[in-house]
């Protein structure tokens, strides 16, 4: 007796939408032998009928409101691929799950804010809720974290989880230009939104870390611990100092488990031109995990797109087919950890810190005694001739000056940067970025 379909709802025919209907169409086949039974879409959701998608929707249901494929009685397992972390994508999961249906999405806004509530109803439910294509694309980091490496106690987890920030600073770096020029390149390529706050204020790879925070630590997702930073302030000539002083700069999610709690943090980095991240260049994104047992292990690959992510939706519904349920976050609701968020204060480590200072006499003891009497202890110092300030203006008598520091923590950091801004001979917000090593 032939296994019986797993027919899906998919909602959202967009980019990822149409690519997961191409992918089940072309590897049919392949997919079912895998999934041990065919997968096939019954039905969809999308709100205009005749848009030319390149795709033969013809004999498929049609929901002009998502919502309807939670009680279509010829769908097993609704895909949303609408995104945003409220409306109508967190109404039909929701309506999915106390159905009892399971659910496949791609949605990290969805799944890092509201995360904790919709796997507590997919536990009442006992029904899957899966989202491995809502971290980093087709690289199959969801799976490798909550269950590849589930024997190990994991310390740390991260990695470059936005390929539209990795591919404007890997551009600057090559050509040299300032931030809005690459910006604009990329928003031409496609590879930025016209709106691309959510991509460059850091706020996309911030949901990813908290997703792979609460799945490496075993606890309940929280994004609003989250220390968000985005690239806006990173300029050209920070990145000629960081390439100068052997380093490269990347925006980094980074996620540690301390002994006072979880750090969780997006930020701007420099990170050594010889560790592997910083080689991972263009669009792709990199992720890593820390274990006691298996060390350190790094997945690369891209991020987006409609192949990758919808490869990894496709995989997902292998999951479903074949009949695998795993709890969310890698172990029921009474099992998670409680574990507190620390603020990122605590952060203990080095910092790189450009300054445009008036030069004058003194003005770099000035400086250090701040440093030092905040607790700051330097490493070294680059100080170049005159230049030009943050808005391309040539300004007279007026030098940039690089310190890096030996590691401190941050509030350290922080209270020292206060008082060298105040300086009359500090002419512009100095610039800060950490300096992750390891």
């Amino acid at each position: 007796m032939r296994p019986a379909t797993l027919r899906v709802g998919i909602a959202g025919l967009g980019t990822v939408g149409v690519g997961v209907v191409r992918l089940l169409a072309a590897n049919a086949e392949l997919i079912a032998t895998r999934a041990g039974r065919p997968i096939a879409i019954t039905a969809v959701a999308a709100r205009d009928r005749t848009r030319e998608r390149g795709v033969d929707l013809s004999g498929l249901r049609w929901h002009d409101d998502a919502r309807g494929l939670a009680g279509d009685p010829d769908v097993d397992v609704v895909v949303e691929l609408i995104g945003g972390a409220e409306g109508p994508a967190r109404q039909l999961v929701e309506a999915s799950l106390a159905a009892g249906r399971p659910v496949v999405t791609a949605n990290k806004a969805l799944i890092a804010i509201h995360g904790a509530s919709l796997a507590a109803m997919a536990e009442r439910s006992a029904v899957p809720l899966c989202f491995e294509a809502a971290v980093a694309g087709g690289i199959p980091v969801i799976k490798a974290v909550r269950e590849g490496l589930a024997a190990d106690r994991l310390t740390r987890v991260g990695g470059i989880l936005n390929g539209t920030c990795n591919y404007i600073l890997t551009a600057m770096r090559e050509s040299g230009r300032d931030f809005a020029s690459i910006l604009a390149e990329a928003q031409a390529l496609g590879y930025a939104e016209a709106d691309p706050s959510t991509d460059i204020d850091g706020i996309d790879a911030a949901h990813k870390l908290a997703i792979l925070a609460a799945l490496a630590f075993g606890r309940p997702v929280d994004f609003a611990s989250v220390h968000v930073e985005g690239i806006r302030a990173v300029g050209a000539l920070d990145i000629a100092f960081a390439q100068e002083l052997g380093y490269r700069i990347k925006l980094l999610g980074i996620a540690r488990l301390a002994e006072a709690g979880v750090e969780a943090r997006v930020h701007p980095c420099l990170v050594p031109q010889t560790m592997p991240i910083a080689l991972v260049d263009g669009v792709f994104n990199a992720v890593f995990a820390e274990g006691d047992f298996v060390g350190r292990v790094m997945l690369e690959g891209r991020g987006a797109g409609a192949g990758p992510t919808a490869s990894a939706v496709v995989a997902d519904l292998i999951d479903v087919a074949r009949g695998t349920t795993i709890p969310v976050w890698g172990a029921n609701a009474e099992h998670l950890s409680q574990v507190v968020s620390v603020p990122i204060g605590e952060r203990v480590g080095a910092y790189y810190l450009r300054l445009q200072v008036l030069d004058r006499p003194g003005v770099i003891a000035e400086i250090a005694a701040i440093l030092r009497d905040s607790g700051v202890s330097l490493k070294s110092m680059l100080q170049h001739g005159a230049t030009e300030d943050v808005s391309g203006n040539d300004v007279p008598d007026a030098v940039p000056i690089v310190l890096v520091t030996h590691q401190t923590r941050e509030h350290a950091m922080r209270r020292a940067l206060e008082l060298i801004a105040a300086l009359d001979v500090v002419i512009e917000p100095p610039a800060m970025i950490r300096i992750e090593a390891g």
